[in-house]
């Protein structure tokens, strides 16, 4: 992984120093080595920040076609790419690098956008095509690698991140409407925190000319519809295809020219990918994993177990409420987001880890509860409206399960006391997702906060509005079951907005980490999304098909273990700690003060150890689960 910079003007000659700026700022992406390309009439530039895995030696980029006529500036991985050098090679172009990289700057040579079919990997790319005078610009399908664009003064910038383009002349404002939309929903799958800054959306690729600017989609889930006559085949058969396509997915990243590593916890998903490298390793893979010294966040008991049925040196990294609180600010910087828990700050402590190890490369488990339903309110939302493969009855007596052996983690993100209306919602997707009844009820509780004039602003706007008024409702949503619409809906959301950023990329590459996420290859993703609903929740156990894909890889404690969020201990559970203190400097002093949708009275009332202090806190009170689920009862019975 690297980091890259585009600039490219309609008008006045580019800045290189601008350029330099920029990417220097991204050193931390690519410390391995730095370069830059300016076009001879000064209108466009490409800058580069290299973290060298593939072609150690003569991977430098930007890259060069033959003719000199196109320009290509990279950040990300491409599987298979061997294969496809071959093809090239033969069909006559003349490769200068033998990098994954150069592959799409010729594939683009003959195929234009259509390229993109082609790739298999995490990337986010940039090509200057001097023939048809274009920019080219592209990210991968989910959204795992960042890329974010501005204009300002007639100029498109567009970088790694953020912080890129204010090197480079963007200016650095908040945008109040996307805060608000943050508030709501965890944010808008184009918009970011800052005016004028925008991301380009997973699976889409960006055209820009002198005249001209398009954003294209050009890849989507495309969940079967209900009415779809599909072949059913045995759980067997499922299961097969499943541990087929995921094994093959791992083993492609395990193809490197240095060491690969994998974080570890003691969940279903990071233990899968160990347990399927080590089948294609010869030697001992390294397993990381996060160590709290409070139970119930404490997941190395599990881990170990794991690593030593796999083989794997064990390293436990501990993680200590004061160790949170010294790089917190360090961890916000890179994730250039909101923080819902310091979950991400031990992210960003783990991969430094890693990096201190001598490690620039880890596999990660990120992405399968996204396409296999892992969270408690995609169980719920199976439960609810599942009925063509779960009978009410037979739902009704699970939610009951689900509410009596409920522990601590299972709370999260299921709603709890009052709630913004999601009429809207409901009028245009026929049903009200669980993930966003739980965001909706979280939003009137940071609603108490803000500020009257924000509040004034933007309160009276229909909540996910935005959202909806930017997805292709009839093409992706409307006729999918209630699960596919929820799974694709966190997909566009949270998944690339927070969790590839604050528990992937952001927190990896702060230390020159590439993190690899097997369970977001899209031939993975393709396959379980055609398999039906059953196959990822199976009344109470969330991930069927990936459980008995890989149980032969995995220890019985983690096949029989439900799913357990990672999260860290919250600030309120030890007053006496750094990270308390941390909180209530910030909340009371001058940092809170100076952003203007919080008003600072609200904030250090009463309220503020349950609401912002850590947000999750709350959700640990028992009473947490069982509302939700006595409502769904109700609705069930009066079916």
């Amino acid at each position: 992984m690297c980091g890259i910079v585009g600039i490219f003007s309609r008008g006045a000659p580019i800045s290189a120093g601008r350029l330099q700026r920029a990417t220097r700022t991204l050193h931390h992406r690519g410390p391995d080595g730095q370069r830059h390309w300016v076009s001879p009439d000064r209108r466009v530039g490409l800058g580069h920040a290299r973290l060298s895995i593939i072609d150690l030696t003569s991977g430098a980029q930007p890259i060069a076609s033959e003719d000199g006529r196109s320009q290509i500036a990279v950040n990300g991985e491409f599987y298979g790419y061997e294969a496809i050098q071959h093809e090239l090679e033969r069909s006559g172009h003349r490769l200068r690098t033998r990098s994954d990289s150069e592959i799409a700057l010729h594939l683009y040579q003959d195929l234009g956008p259509q390229c993109l079919h082609h790739l298999r990997g995490e990337f986010a790319f940039i090509v200057w095509d001097d023939n048809h005078r274009t920019l080219f610009a592209a990210r991968d399908r989910f959204g795992i690698k960042p890329l974010f664009y501005a204009f300002h003064n007639d100029t498109l910038f567009l970088a790694s991140e953020v912080k890129a383009l204010f090197a480079a002349g963007v200016p650095a404002r908040w945008d109040a409407e996307s805060v608000a939309q943050s508030v709501e929903f965890g944010g808008h799958q184009v918009r970011t925190l800052f005016d004028g800054v925008f991301q380009v959306p997973p699976g889409h690729y960006l055209l820009a000319t002198d005249k001209h600017f398009q954003l294209v989609p050009y890849w989507d889930f495309n969940y079967p519809r209900i009415a779809e006559d599909t072949p059913q085949r045995s759980d067997t058969e499922y299961v097969a295809e499943f541990r087929h396509v995921l094994e093959e997915a791992v083993r492609m990243r395990l193809r490197a020219d240095v060491p690969v590593a994998c974080y570890l916890s003691g969940g279903l998903d990071s233990c899968a990918v160990l347990g399927l490298a080590a089948r294609h390793r010869p030697d001992p893979i390294r397993a990381f994993t996060l160590t709290f010294d409070l139970g119930e966040y404490d997941e190395e008991p599990q881990a170990r177990e794991m690593a030593a049925k796999t083989g794997a040196q064990f390293v436990p990294i501990p993680i200590r409420q004061d160790d949170l609180a010294d790089h917190f600010a360090d961890a916000i910087i890179q994730s250039e987001t909101f923080c819902l828990n310091a979950h991400g700050v031990a992210k960003y402590l783990l991969s430094r880890a890693v990096r201190d190890a001598g490690f620039k490369v880890v596999m990660t488990g990120e992405g399968s509860d996204e396409i296999l339903g892992g969270y408690a309110h995609f169980r719920r939302d199976m439960l609810l409206y599942g009925t063509d493969e779960q009978e009410s009855a037979a739902a009704t007596q699970l939610l009951k399960q689900l509410e009596q052996n409920n522990p601590v983690s299972r709370g999260l993100l299921l709603a709890h006391g009052e709630s913004l209306p999601l009429v809207g919602v409901k009028r245009v997707l026929g049903f009200l997702p669980s993930w966003m009844e739980a965001f909706a009820a979280r939003s009137v509780k940071v609603r108490a906060l803000l500020s009257e004039s924000f509040l004034g602003e933007f309160s009276a706007r229909e909540p996910y509005y935005a959202l909806l008024s930017g997805l292709d409702v009839n093409g992706q949503l409307i006729g999918r079951s209630a699960v596919h619409q929820s799974l694709y809906l966190w997909s566009k959301t949270m998944l690339p907005g927070y969790i590839l950023a604050m528990l992937g990329d952001r927190m990896e590459m702060a230390h020159s980490v590439e993190g690899r996420v097997p369970f977001l290859d899209h031939h993975v993703v393709e396959t379980i999304r055609s398999q039906p609903v059953s196959l990822k929740i199976r009344g109470m156990t969330e991930k069927y098909v990936l459980r008995e894909a890989v149980r032969d890889v995995i220890t019985d404690t983690v096949y029989r273990r439900q799913k357990h969020p990672f999260m860290s201990p919250p600030a309120t559970l030890n007053p006496n700690a750094k990270l308390h203190d941390l909180v209530q400097d910030r909340l009371r002093g001058r940092a809170l003060a100076s952003i203007p949708f919080f008003d600072q009275r609200k904030v250090i009332g009463p309220k503020v150890t349950t609401i912002l202090v850590s947000r999750c806190s709350w959700l640990s009170r028992p009473e947490c689960v069982r509302t939700p689920l006595r409502d769904a009862r109700r609705r069930l019975a009066a079916r």
